[in-house]
């Protein structure tokens, strides 16, 4: 939001290459990782002076990442913000600070999505659907949406999404809206609307293509916010990381310009694995193929130096990058061009 890779408490990530080079020891180098849905052609880095380097994060330099993040997210006057090393931290640290909601009924992920949200709450005792349906998570009070979804793509309207928050927030409970990938669609965006008992969290280092900075945001009222603020305790995010955000989030210019790019470069990807299986969906940042042939599919790229995401839960899937590169694409269409599909061999 999300390929055997970063294994922790047995869910797999993409963007271990150390684990790709394990699998595929003789595989030509460079690797090309496609196993993330991280933009690969970052933001470019301003020069930063060494002082941010030298001394503690200063609170002028969080105000100013945070008025950046106001504008860039379009967050409401009477909406609190938190900026945090990542996205991440937040989902585990949500659960933690709202311990009343663990026990008030079943906490409801709508899946198969980033396998985080469940286990955060799963961790702190809340009892937890992984519901493939709306309707299939409308006994619990507290639910949890990735919006668009990692990794199908699947984008609920803004009325579904206020109509959970609605049954939610009757139900003394809470909706939580990862909008991680939503930077190139902000039309889909409920943070400019942000109804009652919600929680939006937005990620920084995937649009931007500096997962390295750790950075995120959680947007919503004042006491909920105040207490991952709390959580998350002094100078959580370093001073670097609060300069680089906060000039990248000012500059609407390149942000619609990559993400005119990066669907141009979607489409073409989509051009390339049609012929493979069928193109399930996905963002402008990463495409999910559908096909019976996806493990021999993952070990024919693997053993050409190229790292795509495969899932746990259904070995017929497999999620594609982006390749930030002419050699890299290169690469990919030679490497799918020779792939002979077991189903289809003779």
């Amino acid at each position: 939001m999300s390929g055997e890779t970063n294994v922790t408490e047995g869910i797999w990530h993409g963007g271990d290459l150390g684990r790709a080079r394990a699998l595929f020891p003789d595989a030509p180098e460079p690797w090309i990782d496609l196993s993330t849905g991280i933009n690969p052609i970052p933001y470019p880095l301003p020069a930063l002076p060494l002082s941010l380097w030298q001394r503690l994060p200063a609170a002028d330099d969080e105000a100013a990442l945070l008025t950046a993040g106001r504008n860039a997210y379009r967050v409401r006057s009477d909406a609190a913000i938190v900026a945090a090393p990542g996205t991440q931290i937040l989902i585990d640290l949500l659960p933690r600070v709202v311990p009343a909601l663990v026990g008030a009924g079943p906490v409801a992920v709508l899946g198969p999505t980033y396998a985080e949200h469940a286990l955060a709450w799963r961790k702190m005792g809340a009892t937890v659907v992984e519901a493939d349906t709306l309707a299939h998570a409308d006994d619990a009070a507290t639910m949890v949406v990735v919006n668009p979804n990692n990794p199908d793509g699947r984008l609920l309207s803004a009325s579904d999404l206020k109509m959970l928050a609605a049954r939610c927030a009757a139900r003394g409970g809470l909706l939580v809206v990862d909008e991680a990938f939503c930077d190139f669609a902000p039309e889909a965006s409920l943070v400019p609307a942000l109804p009652p008992a919600t929680l939006m969290l937005r990620s920084f280092g995937k649009t931007y293509g500096l997962a390295g900075v750790r950075l995120g945001f959680a947007i919503g009222e004042a006491d909920l916010v105040s207490a991952l603020r709390e959580a998350l305790g002094p100078w959580a995010v370093a001073g670097p990381a609060l300069a680089i955000g906060a000039q990248a989030l000012a500059d609407a210019e390149w942000l619609a310009q990559a993400g005119a790019a990066r669907a141009a470069d979607a489409a073409r990807l989509d051009a390339l694995m049609a012929p493979l299986g069928e193109i399930i969906g996905g963002t402008a940042l990463f495409r999910l193929l559908a096909t019976p042939d996806a493990p021999a599919l993952f070990a024919h790229l693997g053993a050409r130096g190229l790292y795509v995401r495969r899932f746990q839960a259904d070995p017929t899937r497999l999620r594609f990058g982006l390749p930030g590169d002419v050699p890299g694409w290169a690469r990919l269409e030679a490497a799918l061009a020779s792939f002979v599909p077991p189903s289809l061999a003779s």
